[in-house]
């Protein structure tokens, strides 16, 4: 069956000309972006119940944006007034660009991974003196606690925002040819929404390995996955299956 609509299970992309835009264009589809998942806040309140006292630690581990902007959240609520030396391990350079929202960044010490969590864990190694914070979500890949563990870090995990899911009742009879989702919780989103939902012939596109296992024990047959050799991105493997399809 031929492709005429995708949705994206994700916010609408900020940049002007992005990949999907393209991709919107070139294969004459629609795309339409509705996020199945989203972050709220933890209270300061709670973020104390889990022990944690910002004057204990040296430096921050930032593994995304959600986690920047929740860790300066608190770090207001709790009247805490980030000390000038505190050092910051970002997970990829778009976590500590977004940084420069918060810290004057040519001022800070800010040390910087190579986009995976491994290549940011070789870099802490190198600073095991410090006492290092963890904000996350409720939410964390089981590897990343072992990973720091492993490299004997001294560090502590905090839960400062939750992933929770949308509400998409507005989608309940809107039908997409292809539904493309990008974490396990997205899965977990669509059933909790849609307890009975079939997938008769909607393609399922999965990005990553955790989410290709969510949808396979949920039930789904994975028609599209990325990233591969041939297709890193989602949008490369959309437009491989777009091509193959609508030119029958």
């Amino acid at each position: 069956m031929k492709v005429k609509t995708i949705l994206v299970s994700q916010p609408v992309p900020k940049t002007e000309n992005s990949p999907y835009q393209e991709l919107s264009e070139k294969q004459k589809v629609k795309i339409d972006f509705v996020p199945f998942i989203h972050v709220e806040g933890v209270e300061a309140k709670e973020v104390r119940a889990q022990k944690i006292d910002l004057n204990n630690y040296t430096a921050i581990i930032l593994n995304s944006r959600n986690a920047v902007d929740h860790f300066f959240r608190i770090a207001e609520e709790m009247r805490f007034t980030v000390p000038d030396e505190m050092k910051y391990f970002c997970q990829s350079e778009a976590v500590a660009y977004y940084l420069q929202k918060y810290v004057v960044y040519r001022k800070r010490k800010i040390y910087v991974g190579n986009r995976t969590f491994p290549e940011l864990v070789k870099i802490i190694k190198k600073y095991k003196d410090e006492k290092f914070l963890f904000p996350t979500s409720d939410k964390l890949k089981e590897n990343i606690p072992e990973e720091l563990n492993n490299a004997g870090i001294n560090w502590d995990r905090g839960i400062f925002y939750k992933t929770v899911v949308s509400d998409l009742s507005d989608l309940e009879n809107v039908f997409y040819d292809i539904l493309v989702f990008f974490s396990p919780s997205g899965i977990d989103s669509l059933f909790k929404n849609f307890p009975n939902f079939k997938q008769n012939n909607t393609r399922i596109a999965v990005f990553g390995n955790s989410t290709v296992k969510a949808a396979t024990d949920a039930g789904l047959k994975c028609n599209i996955q990325a990233p591969t050799p041939e297709t890193p991105s989602m949008t490369m493997a959309l437009e491989k299956y777009i091509m193959e399809v609508n030119k029958r």
